[in-house]
């Protein structure tokens, strides 16, 4: 017989933020999922065990601007485990103005398919 292992945490599919429970084999299959309100609580439990992913947002710094820095965030969720990497290249970055709302800063940052884009428009000087 398989040992089982348990895995709990919070869903953040959506506003109720349900205690999940994660049953998974030997091999780290997900048996069960129990805890979720919703079927977006058990998807989100699947991918979190696979593929834990989040948005990753900062700043960036501006030369020109009319403010200093402008926000950013990745386009879509990025693996968890590179957002430290993904930091790392940000703070390296310095852009000038103008920038567009939605303009590409980095294209597949750190090998991850995923862009860093910008959140506002942010005139020059």
């Amino acid at each position: 017989m398989s040992e089982l292992t348990e895995r709990k945490f919070i869903c953040v599919s959506c506003p109720l933020g349900c205690g999940l429970t994660v049953r998974l084999d030997s091999s780290g299959e997900v048996i069960k999922v129990e805890g979720n309100t919703c079927p977006r609580g058990e998807s989100y439990a699947r991918s979190e065990v696979k593929d834990p992913r989040r948005v990753f947002a900062s700043t960036v710094r501006v030369k020109g601007g009319k403010l200093p820095v402008c926000p950013i965030r990745s386009k879509t969720p990025a693996p968890k485990d590179k957002l430290f990497e993904i930091a790392q290249e940000v703070a390296k970055l310095e852009v000038n103005a103008p920038l567009e709302i939605g303009q590409v800063l980095i294209h597949n940052v750190c090998g991850t398919d995923v862009d860093i884009v910008t959140c506002r428009d942010l005139a020059a000087r």
